[in-house]
């Protein structure tokens, strides 16, 4: 049963709709007050009465003998509540989790849509580091939430493959490298000489000249250089592929900056047709002083093409290939002022589909002793996190639960999931300062914690047995289960207001309330009970609370062990 559907229909306010009343239907934020509230604010005007005189007649009128799923109607100061049935209202919403198992939660509202999303966008021979992991897990949370409303997503790795750091690169290992020590220890490897060749080049400006000479010969096609270039670009995909697959995220095109090299002319040129392009200096810009904007550049004094001209000519290129209904750029809030400087420039283009591009902005992670810099080699890699995280889930089961079975693959879960969650528990704009200790912190607000609660759900479960009694949902109706069923009705609209604001921390706050309630009504009522209806309902209550919290995780990137 659709119960705001069925309250809507209620309503009887002469030229209001019922998808009007559907709308506007809320939950009260003390949910003591009912489990819906209709607000009655807005139709004073219409009626010339009172909020409260509106709300009263509009309970007057509601014959609670012929609706029996309601148990209550209160009219209180403006707002007209309403109170389900409680046996009833956990029946059809526990029935509802448990028929639907793992797409509870979905829906095909993105039908027919397309959403393309750019995120993580590693840089080729740079370190994996902690300042990446925002973008990545944050563009794979949404990826899996816009594919659960049914609707078609391309994950794009828009891979940093092209600039002047890549015949710096060449130059570095020309003078210090080595194949073998590159093959055998990666990108660490990689690191070590662009480290080198960036504080060598303070002594000695003449490297800086050496290696703009080795970029040129990689846009000139030089055999040296553009073999050098792909045995950098191959490394650095072998070894980012395998975080990736431990951080369980997936692209469908790794097409970097290097792909839309003959793709810049045909924008720049179109731009030159509408009168768009001006020359300053000797650059090409276009001007947005009646925007209140620096001018966007997008081709320099000698010639070169700027990130902004190679983030338009993705577009255009994604426009054709995938015909998006949005476009989303998963990208630190340090770039805010680029990406409204070329969606201004392609709403002058006169493009419609400007309005579809969407710069989802996160803060930035930084040391405890400041902003971390790969010139310096100030960063933390992502793969030692990981490891520390996984290490410290292992010490941690091998004190509370030695005999555990599979302890590795529950700590791998465990140690990956505590670091996801980390930059998904708080909203996404927020600037994180890491810390080990707070993010292997496997108390309070979580992984851990939610994958513990999982776990406990499969314990009682498992303990309880099957059986097929009618469950007697009398038994779930207290004020704590009350709550938590309620809370459980809500998931599928978190999964689509998280994705409306772009903001996967909904999922992650509501799985926090969700895990503290079932863990409250565990403490204050037996599940396994003398009285095996009351029972049934009790474990079907867990199974429905296990299902929503395993979906969750889920949408999250996070794994939900059987055992901990």
């Amino acid at each position: 049963m659709d119960y705001k559907k069925k309250i809507a229909e209620l309503i009887n306010i002469e030229g209001v709709s019922a998808d009007e009343i559907f709308g506007m239907l809320a939950f009260p934020k003390d949910l003591s007050m009912g489990d819906y509230c209709l607000p009655c604010f807005k139709f004073a005007g219409k009626l010339r009465k009172a909020p409260v005189m509106i709300a009263n007649e509009l309970k007057d009128g509601i014959d609670l003998s012929k609706n029996t799923w309601l148990e209550k109607v209160e009219s209180v100061a403006g707002y007209l509540n309403f109170t389900l049935n409680k046996s009833d209202y956990a029946d059809k919403i526990i029935g509802k989790i448990l028929s639907d198992g793992e797409n509870y939660g979905k829906s095909d509202m993105g039908k027919g849509k397309t959403v393309c999303i750019d995120y993580s966008s590693v840089n080729i021979a740079k370190p994996f580091h902690i300042g990446h992991l925002s973008t990545t897990v944050i563009g794979a949370a949404l990826y899996r939430i816009y594919k659960a409303l049914g609707y078609e997503v391309v994950g794009i790795n828009h891979l940093g493959d092209w600039g002047t750091q890549f015949g710096k690169l060449i130059s570095a290992f020309k003078r210090w490298g080595n194949k073998e020590d590159i093959e055998k220890r990666g990108i660490k490897a990689l690191f070590e000489i662009y480290v080198r060749f960036h504080s060598e080049e303070k002594e000695n400006p003449a490297l800086a000249d050496e290696g703009r000479a080795w970029f040129k010969k990689i846009e000139d096609g030089d055999k040296e250089a553009t073999e050098l270039f792909s045995f950098f670009r191959e490394v650095t995909l072998k070894e980012v592929e395998k975080l990736y697959e431990r951080l369980g995220v997936k692209f469908d095109s790794y097409c970097g900056e290097s792909f839309y090299n003959d793709k810049m002319q045909p924008v720049l040129d179109e731009l030159e047709q509408k009168g768009l392009l001006t020359e300053s200096e000797g650059a090409k810009v276009v001007n947005l002083d009646s925007y209140d904007m620096p001018p966007c550049l997008l081709v320099k004094a000698d010639g070169a093409t700027l990130y902004a001209t190679r983030d338009m000519a993705a577009a255009f290129y994604r426009k054709q290939t995938y015909d998006f209904d949005k476009c989303l750029y998963v990208v630190a809030y340090q770039q805010n002022l680029h990406f409204k400087q070329w969606f201004k420039v392609v709403e002058l283009m006169e493009k419609e589909w400007y309005k579809d591009l969407v710069h989802v902005a996160f803060g930035m992670v930084s040391l405890e002793d400041g902003a971390m810099s790969t010139r310096e080699g100030r960063v933390v890699f992502l793969e030692e996190v990981l490891d520390k995280a996984v290490k410290k889930a292992g010490d941690i089961i091998n004190e509370k639960n030695p005999n555990l079975k599979d302890k590795e693959k529950i700590s791998e879960q465990v140690g990956v999931g505590a670091v996801v969650f980390s930059a998904l528990c708080n909203n996404r704009i927020k600037d994180i300062v890491f810390n080990f200790d707070k993010v292997l912190n496997f108390d309070g607000e979580t992984a851990p914690y939610l994958q513990y609660t999982t776990a406990r759900c499969n314990s009682v479960i498992e303990k309880a047995g099957e059986s097929d009694l009618v469950p007697d949902y009398s038994g779930v109706t207290s004020a704590v289960g009350a709550e938590l069923i309620n809370v459980l009705s809500r998931f599928s609209q978190v999964v689509k207001d998280s994705a409306e604001k772009y903001e996967p921390s909904f999922v992650t706050r509501y799985l926090l309330n969700v895990a503290g309630l079932y863990n409250k009504f565990y403490f204050e009522h037996k599940i396994i009970t003398d009285d095996k209806n009351i029972q049934q309902a009790r474990l079907n209550l867990t199974k429905a609370t296990r299902t929503v919290l395993k979906n969750g995780l889920a949408l999250l990137g996070i794994q939900a062990p059987e055992r901990m």
